[in-house]
């Protein structure tokens, strides 16, 4: 790509939360990669609970790990600077630079904190930018929301400090996407209009001759182009951050149930506890044909469960209350007295211990846990980030680690550096389950245990699927987008004499 100092840039922003700006960005990165383009992803602040820990020991958002992977590039904290981890309505802890510097409200970080932040991400930016032909960067939410672009800093808060041209992402499936394109551009200052090269419609079903007249109008309207049109696509169900995509009572997102290998199905149940986490970890049990995994929040949903999950959690201790404030965590006693298998996750695995000494999240103090592992739990201040290898099973593991509380394990058989007593496991390993000969090992267990006649498919690898979904959001990029003029926008930036569209931002 030609330039000048700094790579070839663009920020990918949306009209909404969830219009697809994570895997429009993905795609775009997997669509140059295979240009030979050497791209990298950047996400100047994400707010999420669905973290990782790169290669380094610093926690950034999955979104832009995955993208990093579409990029075939490691991911490092230079690509998501600044992480928000909510714990509650008001508060969320926050991660710079891949370590934890504290918690902080709402009006406090928006008050003063978040714009002392824009040099680090800047910075950030630019290193990336000096390193690789293209920098493809996210926003958040919309970057039409006025009441917080004083203190912007991931969408025209970067996009004008960076002189980063900017392609706006609409959710045709939701409706009124033409309206959401046109006063997105209305609702900015004219310095900011400046930037906004086009639009990008996104899940779009039908015909898209239809849709054309509405494109005509919507440039003349804004003299803006509109990039390309992406179909909707089943079954793209890859890591984002912007809220569980899920029904508490469907399957995982989008994914679809392939027929057993086995006579038997396998029915995993994971339960939608408060502030979840890494609800990702479960994935890779949705892609092996046969088993069904669904979210639930009641205690007789888990009466047919051949598994249950309890996964990680932002919040151990309110998360703990939740489930015996719903029955679930009597559900869970039964189960693991009657030898039905359950497995927990980081939080989850805290849970079903003896007890939890919490003077940092929750700071409740002793709290007695469901007792089904003898695990005792005390919260450091200091948080675990880790990438852990090992065997289980007698299978290879990997996994990473993203947690305050320190385990003290008692009793039971070592399984993963936690430990499993019948049919009861318990880990802080996140990510292990794709691990394919673990995987396929702990579901022969969970089988047998259940008296399921379930088999695991001997030949589904998780990684291979995983590159696949990534192929397939290039291909949407590829296939259905202007790629040319793409190119011309992240090589040159954004084009000259847009026209104002007012009435602009309030002054």
């Amino acid at each position: 790509m030609s330039g000048g100092a700094l790579g070839g840039g663009l920020l990918v922003a949306g009209t909404t939360s969830d219009a697809g700006k994570s895997v429009v960005t993905a795609g775009i990165c997997r669509w140059l990669v295979r240009q030979g383009v050497k791209v990298a992803p950047f996400k100047a602040q994400n707010m999420s609970l669905n973290s990782f820990v790169t290669r380094e020991g610093a926690e950034i958002g999955r979104a832009q790990a995955m993208q990093a992977q579409a990029c075939r590039i490691e991911p490092t904290a230079l690509m998501n600077p600044v992480l928000l981890k909510p714990g509650s309505d008001q508060s969320s802890q926050v991660v710079l630079m891949g370590k934890p510097v504290g918690e902080m409200s709402a009006r406090g970080y928006h008050g003063g904190r978040q714009q002392r932040l824009l040099g680090t991400v800047l910075d950030c930016l630019a290193e990336l930018r000096g390193t690789y032909d293209a920098v493809i960067c996210e926003g958040a939410g919309s970057p039409a929301e006025i009441n917080l672009r004083r203190t912007d800093i991931v969408n025209m808060g970067i996009a004008r400090n960076a002189r980063l041209p900017v392609l706006v992402v609409g959710d045709i499936d939701r409706g009124g996407v033409f309206a959401s394109f046109f006063g997105t551009v209305a609702l900015l200052s004219r310095e900011d209009q400046s930037l906004v090269a086009g639009f990008l419609v996104n899940k779009f079903r039908g015909d898209v001759t239809l849709l054309e007249p509405g494109l005509d109008m919507l440039l003349g309207l804004t003299g803006r182009p509109t990039y390309g049109v992406l179909p909707f696509r089943h079954g793209l169900g890859i890591d984002e951050e912007d809220g569980l995509r899920v029904s508490l009572r469907g399957t995982v997102r989008e994914s679809n149930v392939s027929p057993p290998v086995g006579e038997d199905v396998l029915r995993v149940a994971v339960c939608a506890i408060p502030l979840m986490s890494n609800f990702t970890d479960v994935d890779a049990l949705a892609a092996e044909p046969g088993v069904v995994v669904r979210f639930v929040d009641r205690p007789e949903e888990l009466a047919d469960a051949d598994l249950v999950v309890v996964p990680g959690t932002r919040g151990t201790v309110r998360a703990l209350e939740w489930l015996r404030q719903r029955g679930l965590a009597d559900a869970l006693v039964r189960r693991a007295a009657e030898g039905r298998p359950v497995l927990g996750i980081c939080g989850g695995f805290q849970i079903l211990g003896e007890r939890i000494e919490d003077d940092v999240e929750s700071r409740q103090g002793l709290v007695e846990g469901l007792g089904v592992l003898p695990v005792r739990v005390r919260f450091a201040r200091e948080k675990t980030l880790t990438r852990p290898v090992g065997t289980a099973l007698g299978e290879d593991v990997e996994g990473y680690e993203i947690h305050h509380g320190v385990a003290e394990v008692v009793g039971g058989e070592a399984f993963l550096d936690g430990c499993r007593v019948g049919s009861v496991w318990g880990t802080h390993w996140h990510g292990s389950l794709e691990s394919d000969g673990f995987r396929r090992a702990f579901l022969r267990e969970v089988a047998a245990a259940a008296g399921r006649r379930f088999v695991p498919a001997p030949d589904t690898s998780f990684a291979e699927l995983r590159e696949e979904q990534l192929d397939l959001l290039g291909d949407l990029i590829e296939q259905h987008a202007d790629t040319d003029a793409l190119l011309r926008l992240i090589e040159s930036g954004a084009p000259q004499g847009l026209p104002f569209i007012p009435p602009g931002a309030p002054a």
